[in-house]
């Protein structure tokens, strides 16, 4: 027994130190985009759910990098100011999906083509999603939603989403090697890491447990790996059924989808396991709490369906063009630590944070993060953060 255990902690420590620098770029261009980006006029984009503004949302969520929870608390807070439900979700679904942080790891992790397929699958779960909701929707429905969410039930890291630490003068350029851009960056860093960390734990430890202890054959008799055509069918199925049950959401999905690739789920169960960090029973009681039971149900169902059609297309597309990958192998599994590219990048990306880990203690981070996970109204109502310059 103990010797399992210390099997698990050992690959948990290597899936961690792999992923270490993606994670910590990811995190880094992402706070850099939020500091040159302002969301101050979001909601008067998202009037409607039209083709152009359902773009304009997709395009804002994906540079609006956010964990599961602080996403979905963002879209209540757009649907809030005057935003359009179906295009907050959009965004929601945006933020979480097509961002840095997740491509990276997949191209990491699982290869070019995981990425390329959550950038090929997210737009056509999306548009799903949309047409589904138009479909389902009635205004009055909508209209009761938006009571409820009037409400201000608190969910969870309300605080993250409520926060604009954006610069709003000068040249990209200019915005971001300011001493406020520099300053806004370190705290979207820190505000990242604050949020996402108990995801990534989560992930890597479950990864790390059912790697070393589920045996293969498990694995294999589970995703029907013996008829490849059925199997291409029950890993979309089954994927978000999986993520549901795992309570690990955004990028800590990574290397559990990693292991669930080694034991031989489809190439579109993979994404859509990935999809699903929106419906974990969490967040689905979060929604419950946004918008009512009734919206609830709704969203369960429609984004299931969604995640389940997105992943067919995606298997179907990358087949026909001969991308689907033939071996089951993330390559990120192996049990030892080595001196090579990784351990370069990693020492390299730990200096990088340990500079904007300074900058965060000397403009007042540790107190903006006590604000992350209350509601704006319980943080004294400060809808953005008053930044020190630290010079």
């Amino acid at each position: 027994m103990l010797q399992a255990i210390w099997m698990a902690v050992r690959m948990t420590g290597a899936m961690a130190w792999e992923m270490l620098w993606a994670l910590c770029l990811g995190f880094l261009l992402s706070g850099i985009v939020e500091a040159v980006v302002s969301k101050e006029q979001m909601a008067k984009l998202l009037p409607d759910s039209s083709a152009g503004t359902i773009v304009i949302a997709t395009g804002m969520g994906a540079a609006s990098s956010s964990c599961s929870y602080a996403a979905t608390a963002l879209a209540r807070s757009l649907f809030r100011k005057g935003a359009d439900f179906i295009a907050a979700i959009a965004f929601q679904f945006a933020s979480t999906n097509l961002v840095v942080e997740l491509s990276v790891l997949l191209a990491l992790m699982l290869g070019w083509q995981f990425m390329a397929a959550e950038f090929v699958g997210g737009p056509i779960m999306i548009a799903l999603i949309v047409i589904m909701l138009r479909t389902v929707l009635r205004p009055k429905m909508i209209e009761a939603a938006r009571r409820q969410a009037e409400r201000g039930l608190e969910g969870k890291m309300e605080g993250h989403a409520a926060m604009d630490m954006s610069l709003h003068e000068g040249t990209f350029w200019q915005k971001l090697t300011s001493a406020k851009g520099i300053t806004a960056t370190s705290h979207y860093y820190w505000m990242d890491w604050y949020s996402l960390w108990p995801d990534i734990l989560g992930g890597l430890v479950m990864s790390g447990c059912l790697a070393v202890w589920v045996p293969q054959s498990f694995w294999r008799g589970f995703f029907l790996v013996g008829h490849p055509l059925l199997a291409k069918f029950w890993g979309p199925l089954i994927g978000p059924i999986v993520a549901v049950l795992s309570f690990v959401c955004s990028v800590g999905n990574v290397p559990l989808a990693a292991v669930l690739w080694n034991g031989g789920i489809s190439f579109g169960g993979v994404i859509a396991f990935l999809f699903a960090d929106l419906i974990i029973l969490p967040i689905l009681n979060i929604y419950r709490k946004y918008y009512g039971l009734k919206i609830a149900a709704i969203l369960f169902g429609v984004f299931y369906v969604a995640m389940v059609g997105a992943a067919l297309a995606v298997e179907w597309i990358f087949a026909a063009l001969r991308l689907v990958p033939h071996e089951h192998k993330a390559t990120v599994m192996q049990e030892t630590l080595r001196w090579n590219y990784t351990s370069m990048l990693n020492l390299t990306m730990i200096a990088v944070t340990a500079a904007l880990l300074w900058r965060f203690l000397r403009t007042g981070g540790p107190e903006m993060m006590k604000m992350m996970d209350h509601a704006p109204e319980e943080s004294g109502g400060h809808h953005c953060c008053h930044l020190e310059t630290g010079v």
